[in-house]
């Protein structure tokens, strides 16, 4: 099988040297629930994008029986995880079936693809382990994404990493160049190395996306239970602490991928700066340059409003806004009962939900905020969503306490089920997308690129992408930071009170007093953000900048 039998396109000469891109999650269509937050909508936008450029890649995933979770409440309105079972007629069996080593035992594996024409998307092969021919651990190993259990993770990797690599001997394809979406298929390495013999050999292949801008955050495992799980394929620990030069009693990812990489990148250029800085001194790492992360407008634009910002239609564009907002107040009350107006300011905040985020950071001044949602001549709505890890005691706690704190007011709402369609009505359907990350923890952060294609304004820390988009009152509102010095305490005391302040000097103030000038915010919002952080740019610079260049 070649290459062009399987993209069902000839390539575009300018993206000619086949990629294989791996990644642990794809957020390609909100029917295919096989991701959970930003790397998904990362790496499913940078396949529509391929499939737009028509260059010569092709997608390896896995296909997760359960996917992340899905959100429901229980009796007392709590947001709870639960697994139900996905079924996808639309995907292809492809009959390929293949074992991958786990635990010196041999795991079945059958690939699957998602043709390029279903949803407009460069071809993902994805890879279940749930087969009858497995025993019952074996078959869970493609149950949950991110599964709590360590050897379970460990395993994924070796799916993602080892299998990714034995499909594509199978579909008898050698790709030019291979690319590892984070750290979570670094075991394909291991399997190259079988093949080259040759650290050299595989850094002429190999490249990295890092997401991950805290040490702590990278995965990482004790050598001797990577070891016992044939992570290492064929290789004796000894053997690969050689090779990588590499100490100690753990192996890290991201440190790893480092040293079997001919070149990797951050995803915007504050996180470059912080992943040099984080990874500089450890020896025999690659070049870490930074490409900055982006969004598909063909996917997450809403044709209706393009048409108004092309037309320059400030009362057409005010409509479609209203419309917008309607859609996405139908669904506000048919989960929290709650109505909001067409007319009022609207705040969302929306991501993954994960404790450095700060969900809550709006309510640290709990008076203040009443004030806020009890302003009658300035009103204001607010939205919260997200998607805790199922395991995140803390995150999930929080999630439900803002559910609690807010059940009373009418102008506020915690909506569940944060996935793609959700993601889309509440960018499309606010007003304003908040966005106050502790700083530097956020490598990219793109909601926000999506919510400014859809004539909200950020409203932001300057972390991430941020200082690459932002002309503060031109085409967003700056949260100003509280000094590097300051206690974390200190810090999130401050920067809610910094946010507080620009919510009602400035936003406010001017939704409600200047319109022109709000219109002509989200006018430069989208010109800042298209086409500088939509994905086809990101696709041809991974392909200029990355596959090119080793």
């Amino acid at each position: 099988m070649t290459n062009t039998d399987i993209l069902g396109y000839t390539p575009n000469p300018n993206y000619k040297k086949s990629v294989a891109y791996f990644s642990m999650e794809f957020a390609i269509d909100q029917s295919l629930k096989i991701y959970s937050g930003g790397l998904g909508f990362l790496s499913g936008s940078n396949l529509r994008s391929a499939y737009e450029l028509k260059q010569n890649l092709i997608g390896i995933g896995m296909l997760w029986k359960y996917g992340y979770h899905d959100q429901v409440r229980d009796k007392d309105n709590n947001m709870i995880p639960q697994f139900i079972q996905k079924d996808y007629s639309f995907l292809e069996d492809t009959g390929i079936i293949f074992s991958v080593p786990v635990h010196s035992g041999m795991v079945k594996v059958k690939a699957f693809l998602l043709r390029p024409e279903t949803f407009g998307s460069a071809p993902l092969f994805l890879l279940s382990t749930d087969l009858e021919e497995n025993d019952f651990v074996s078959r869970s190993i493609t149950h949950r994404l991110y599964d709590p259990n360590e050897t379970t993770r460990i395993a994924q990797s070796i799916i993602l990493g080892i299998g990714g690599g034995l499909l594509l001997d199978q579909l008898n394809l050698t790709p030019d160049i291979y690319h590892m979406n984070e750290g979570h298929a670094v075991p394909l390495n291991f399997y190259l190395y079988s093949k080259f013999k040759n650290l050299e050999e595989i850094k002429k292949r190999m490249v990295f996306t890092t997401h991950t801008p805290e040490q702590a955050g990278n995965e990482e495992h004790d050598f001797s239970l990577l070891k016992d799980m044939s992570f290492f394929y064929h290789l004796q620990e000894h053997e690969v602490k050689f090779i990588l030069g590499m100490d100690g009693d753990k192996f890290n990812y991201t440190l790893g991928a480092l040293k079997f990489s001919g070149k990797a990148n951050g995803v915007s250029k504050l996180h470059g700066e912080v992943a040099r800085e984080m990874w500089g001194s450890y020896s025999n790492i690659c070049e870490i340059t930074s490409i900055t992360n982006a969004q598909n407008q063909t996917y997450w634009q809403d044709t209706k409003f393009a048409e108004t910002i092309k037309a320059n239609d400030e009362q057409g564009l005010s409509s479609r806004k209203k419309e917008m907002k309607a859609l996405l107040f139908k669904e506000v009350a048919n989960q929290t009962g709650k109505i909001f107006k067409e007319d009022v300011l609207t705040i969302v905040w929306a991501r993954r939900f994960a404790a450095y985020k700060r969900a809550d950071l709006l309510m640290y001044d709990w008076e203040r905020f009443l004030k806020l949602l009890n302003s009658t001549d300035m009103p204001v709505q607010i939205i919260w969503a997200g998607k805790p890890y199922p395991e995140d005691e803390g995150a999930n706690k929080m999630f439900n306490q803002i559910i609690k704190k807010t059940l009373k007011f009418a102008n506020c709402a915690v909506v569940t089920g944060y996935e793609l369609a959700l993601s889309a009505l509440l960018k499309k359907g606010c007003d304003v997308w908040l966005n106050n990350p502790k700083m530097y923890r956020e490598a990219s952060g793109t909601s926000g690129m999506t919510a400014a294609m859809n004539g909200a304004i950020n409203l932001s820390l300057p972390d991430g992408w941020v200082p690459e988009f932002a002309v503060d009152g031109e085409n967003c509102f700056i949260i100003q930071p509280a000094a590097d010095e300051l206690s974390q305490p200190e810090r999130d005391t401050k920067e809610n009170s910094n946010l507080l302040t620009v919510i009602e000097d400035v936003v406010l103030p001017t939704y409600y007093k200047n319109p022109s000038k709000w219109y002509n915010m989200i006018q430069k919002g989208v010109d800042g953000v298209l086409p500088a952080f939509e994905s086809s740019r990101m696709a041809d610079e991974y392909y200029e900048v990355m596959y090119k260049k080793i």
